[in-house]
């Protein structure tokens, strides 16, 4: 293959590209006008302060939300963060008994994290399974809350490894019967997948910018009004945001999510359509020149341009890496890849050792093109072949005969 000018980029889960639009936007924010939005005495300063407050509007508008229910934030990190943490906290300086936070096993590590957290002040996590095809069973969270009240449920809106798209409107109905707030990372969703906030029933909605091709370092939570929950701040400072994220607001930043939230309620569902036209036309060259080539999770209910793919033979995905350098994709979470092992949410599905240590994530996104796609495939196949040959000159033939002639695998196995 003739190398390109660039590679191929398809880690669109890991960060997107701020969109050329997005930076024009943010620019002016730096260099004509860089005053402190707090800095209200003066007129650079409202002029700042009024900006912010149009791009707190068009966040909210992304999910169905009022802008007072906006709260900026370093990112979904943080917004997970505060949310979790902030909602237990406050709760229990009121007395509450309860003290279950309920979560899934394929959560971001922030998530997992900031539950485990809680335990040593008292909470009690509650980490529940999901299926084959990467789904959280309703009816097994309506027994888990059934059998003990909980304080909180929290559950992503869609997988940043796998692309599952849960069912965030029946997860709340359950949640809200129980009478538990419910909270989701939609980190990976907003953009993607259409999100209201009123439909799902939700308290709590996490996001973040460089998801939805905006710049790095600002997120966004969204805490209900009415009625209201409450948060205890995770520091203290000046008063920001209603007191619970203190901090002077990134002007520019703001500004650039702003814009990315406008663009994705305008053009969301026309990027899904082309998106997910080209994720089928990967998967199509891929599989047409890879046999056995098995996509983890459920196909029904994924985002657009997401695919977890496994590669038969015994060849690891980091071998494949390797030797498609031209072809930038990943083995999971970015967040978690300084750590050379099998993933939790690969092993949460089921899948063994083996054939999670085979997966590449694929994040196709509003730049990827037919051309990029074709590539990508072309690229990676002949990646996958060259390190069948390695192995194949160390294996017996039994394991050879095998490793040719996989056994067919389902989407959700």
């Amino acid at each position: 293959m003739t190398r390109p000018n660039r590679p191929i980029y398809l880690d669109n889960h890991a960060t997107t590209p701020v969109d050329p639009r997005v930076l024009a936007a943010m620019r002016p924010w730096w260099e004509e006008n860089f005053a402190n939005p707090g800095s209200i005495e003066h007129a650079m300063g409202r002029a700042a302060e009024a900006a912010v407050e149009e791009a707190r509007g068009h966040v909210a508008a992304l999910i169905g939300a009022e802008a007072t229910e906006i709260l900026f934030t370093s990112g979904a990190t943080e917004a997970n963060n505060l949310a979790i943490k902030g909602a237990a906290r406050f709760a229990k300086g009121q007395g509450t008994e309860r003290l279950r936070i309920v979560t899934v096993v394929t959560e971001h590590k922030c998530v997992l994290e900031s539950v485990k957290d809680l335990a040593a002040e008292g909470f009690e996590p509650v980490i529940l399974p999901v299926g084959p095809d990467g789904l959280l069973d309703p009816d097994l969270l309506d027994r888990t809350l059934a059998a003990a009240p909980a304080l909180l449920v929290s559950v992503m809106a869609v997988n940043n490894e796998i692309g599952v798209a849960q069912d965030l409107a029946g997860i709340g109905a359950v949640a809200k019967r129980h009478g538990a707030l419910f909270h989701t990372d939609a980190a990976q969703a907003a953009g993607r997948v259409a999100i209201d906030v009123q439909a799902i029933r939700a308290d709590l909605v996490s996001l973040s910018g460089h998801k939805v091709y905006g710049p790095k370092g600002i997120g966004a939570l969204y805490v209900r009004r009415r009625p209201r929950v409450r948060l205890a701040p995770l520091f203290s400072g000046g008063g920001q945001e209603r007191g619970l994220r203190s901090g002077t607001l990134p002007a520019p930043l703001i500004v650039g999510l702003g814009e990315a939230c406008r663009i994705a309620s305008l053009e969301g569902a026309l990027d899904s359509g082309r998106i997910a036209g080209q994720r089928d036309r990967f998967l199509a060259a891929l599989s047409a020149a890879v046999p056995g080539v098995a996509v983890n999770g459920t196909m029904d209910r994924r985002v657009a341009g997401n695919l977890s793919v496994s590669f038969p033979g015994g060849v690891t995905a980091q071998a494949i890496m390797a030797a498609a350098p031209d072809v930038c994709v990943s083995t999971g979470s970015a967040c978690s890849s300084a750590e050379v092992e099998t993933s939790y949410v690969l092993k949460a599905l089921g899948l063994e050792e083996a054939r999670a240590r085979s997966t590449l994530r694929i994040g196709i996104g509003r730049f990827t093109s037919p051309a990029d796609v074709d590539l990508a495939a072309r690229a990676l196949a002949g990646a996958w072949q060259r390190a069948m040959q390695s192995v194949e000159s160390t294996e017996s033939p039994d394991k050879l005969a095998a490793a040719r002639n996989p056994r067919p695998a389902s989407a959700a196995e």
